[in-house]
């Protein structure tokens, strides 16, 4: 158990809770998410009533028990009430440009915030998980079995050009989602809603498949975004098509400025209809947000320093370690602080293309995986602020720990013949710990070896070779002005060529890197998914075998596995809170022991900084800073 890294993630927990503590954080913030999700009943209470119509009708509903506001709620526990209204937060961003504003389109890149212009019907929290509340809508109404559900208008809903909203629009927008919009929406609309049919001006009713997960059909279809159906008939463009002139919302910001590839500003709507609402209560503050964009982010750094954008979340190690002594921080101009994080933990991983020959042997990516050494890497290059990460859901009660439990071996067993047996070990969710004062740990490389060899690869003339003399060679393809994970990179591939592999690196700029991750067209890529405290429907759009193909999709790794297809239905349709959960760690094992990515490492907390102008409630919500937290609920006071 020495080679296993669960043991050392343990203790490095331990320490950082203690130094939480002495900082005065909610150290226990993680563990809040277990106890709101294992301490409560499936079915319990939603502060719901049956109507004269018999339906179950409700402000709101939670996938895993009771809500946590009632329909009287005054506002949000995570935000200030009385927060004044004015001023602007700025932000950078240094991941490529922008051509577009209309985040709902594969065609062009949509801007950061995009989605600011509109709303749906439910909107969930940053405190809960699995829960939603009447935004758009009044009442929700469904019965017992949950075979439809019929959402209510709140009167006096209207977009952003003072058209009222009607359920025309509601139809529309699901209606072009599901046939002309994002591979997501196509894939997943029509398999949960039937049909769906307007009953009145202000009211809509949503059909689900029979087949359809129970647990979140209602969230599926109260979360999809609204649009103007008259807006889109006027631009005279099809609704794929790039564009710089959003379609008609009513979320609480409109365009102010744009300059294509540069800035963007988005303004306050004065006459934004939902300010009154329980909901919107202390957020949506700032008259304008603006979003600069920057080449990279050494140059996005410096334009921190020099003022140009108030705000800036800092995700190099490097940078926050060397880099924050400028006189802003030094005068108090400028503040920066670490907070903590329950949400699941920022995972950082290269993942590999599974469509590509030489990766079809899960000892071959196990073997890779060897070869990368965090303990040094994590010393040398990031100072030591990360943690490894042995999990997709990192940081959370579904990461799978030691060995499978009774419930996940239920699950396990009938698919043995599918698995490798690592998964039924310990191995399932370990990965190798290397020595810490060496970048090549001579231990890790001699079992790498071995399972290159195991694989039917043999160093031939200092060249990996298989059966037939083929070279073992791949590309690596990275977005450019990635400097921290170029350095990850070059001493990964040095380690490589230990074992006789060619690895090369490729650098493009961002609209080729989406061309070419859109295709499939790369070896290996650097990987960051941002996984769901309550995982549903977008786990086949991630590794679902009916989406590797899909041009555009979400499975980037071409994940084709029978096992992993069972397990997702299983997540799907489990009716008791404990079937779930040991769907979800059994799924997290598998995925885990296929050695789809080679993880590199993870932080449970964020560090920002900003000016001394911004400002945040105490109170943090369970997911962190992020979603739902910045700028939705900061507010600007001199």
């Amino acid at each position: 158990m020495q080679d296993q890294r669960h043991g050392f993630v343990a203790a490095k927990a331990q320490d950082q809770s203690r130094d939480a503590d002495r900082r005065g954080y909610a150290a226990a913030l993680p563990l809040a998410g277990a106890a709101l999700i294992l301490g409560l009943s499936w079915h319990a209470a939603r502060a719901q009533e049956v109507g004269e119509d018999g339906l179950i009708h409700a402000h709101g509903v939670s996938t895993f028990g009771e809500l946590r506001y009632g329909p009287d709620a005054g506002h949000l526990d995570y935000v200030n009430p009385d927060a004044p209204q004015g001023g602007e937060m700025s932000m950078s961003w240094s991941s490529g440009s922008f051509d577009s504003l209309h985040p709902y389109s594969r065609i062009g890149r949509a801007a950061v915030l995009s989605t600011v212009f509109f709303e749906s019907m439910l909107e969930g929290t940053a405190d809960e998980i699995g829960s939603a509340y009447c935004l758009l809508c009044e009442d929700i109404a469904f019965p017992e079995d949950k075979s439809y559900v019929i959402f209510t208008l709140r009167d006096g809903v209207a977009f952003s050009d003072g058209t009222p909203m009607t359920a025309r629009d509601v139809l529309f927008s699901y209606e072009i989602l599901r046939d002309e919009g994002l591979p997501s929406f196509r894939a997943t609309l029509p398999l949960t809603i039937s049909r769906a049919e307007i009953l009145d001006d202000r009211r809509i009713r949503f059909d689900f498949n029979p087949e359809a997960p129970l647990r979140d059909r209602i969230q599926t279809a109260g979360g999809l975004p609204v649009f103007s159906e008259a807006s889109h008939i006027a631009s005279g463009l099809a609704f794929e098509d790039s564009r710089l002139e959003p379609l008609v919302g009513s979320g609480p910001y409109v365009l102010g400025d744009v300059d294509p590839g540069n800035r963007i500003v988005y303004i306050r709507d004065r006459d934004y209809w939902g300010d009154d609402l329980w909901l919107t209560r202390g957020r949506n503050n700032f008259d304008s947000i603006r979003i600069e964009y920057y080449g990279d982010g050494l140059a996005a750094f410096e334009g921190f320093t020099a003022g140009n954008y108030a705000f800036r979340q800092e995700n190099s190690s490097q940078a926050w370690a060397n880099n924050y002594d400028f006189p802003a921080l030094d005068n108090g101009t400028v503040i920066r602080a670490e907070l903590p994080n329950g949400n699941i933990a920022s995972g950082q991983s290269f993942m590999i293309n599974l469509r590509r020959p030489q990766f079809q042997d899960v000892r071959v990516r196990s073997a890779i995986a060897h070869m990368f050494n965090f303990e040094w890497t994590d010393q040398t290059l990031f100072y030591g602020l990360y943690d490894p990460i042995v999990s997709f859901w990192e940081n959370t009660w579904m990461e799978a720990e030691g060995l499978p439990s009774e419930a996940e071996l239920a699950l396990l067993e009938p698919l043995r013949d599918l698995l490798p047996e690592t998964v039924f070990t310990e191995e399932a969710y370990a990965v190798p710990l290397s020595d810490p004062d060496r970048a090549l740990d001579r231990r890790q490389s001699r079992r790498a070896t071995a399972l290159l060899e195991e694989a039917g690869w043999t160093v031939q003339d200092g060249v990996l070779k298989d059966a037939a003399g083929t070279p073992f060679t791949f590309d690596i393809l990275l977005q450019t002005g990635s400097s921290e994970n170029q350095a990850i990179i070059d001493m990964f591939v040095q380690s490589l060529t230990r074992l006789g592999i060619t690895a090369t690196v490729t650098n493009v700029d961002a609209a080729q890197y989406r061309e070419r991750t859109d295709n499939y067209d790369f070896d290996m890529t650097y990987f960051r998914r941002a996984m769901s405290l309550s995982p549903g429907n977008e786990q086949n759009l991630y590794w679902g075998t009916r989406q590797a193909d899909d041009i555009g999709g979400r499975n980037l790794m071409g994940v084709k596995s029978e096992a992993v297809d069972s397990l997702i239905n299983v997540l799907l349709t489990s009716e008791e809170q404990s079937d779930f959960l040991a769907a979800a760690q059994a799924l997290d094992r598998v995925l885990t022991t296929g050695r789809y990515v080679i993880p590199i490492y993870q932080w449970n907390i964020s560090r920002i900084a900003h000016a001394r102008s911004l400002h945040y409630p105490e109170a943090l919500p369970l997911f962190g800073d992020w979603p739902g937290w910045q700028p939705d609920v900061w507010w600007y006071e001199e």
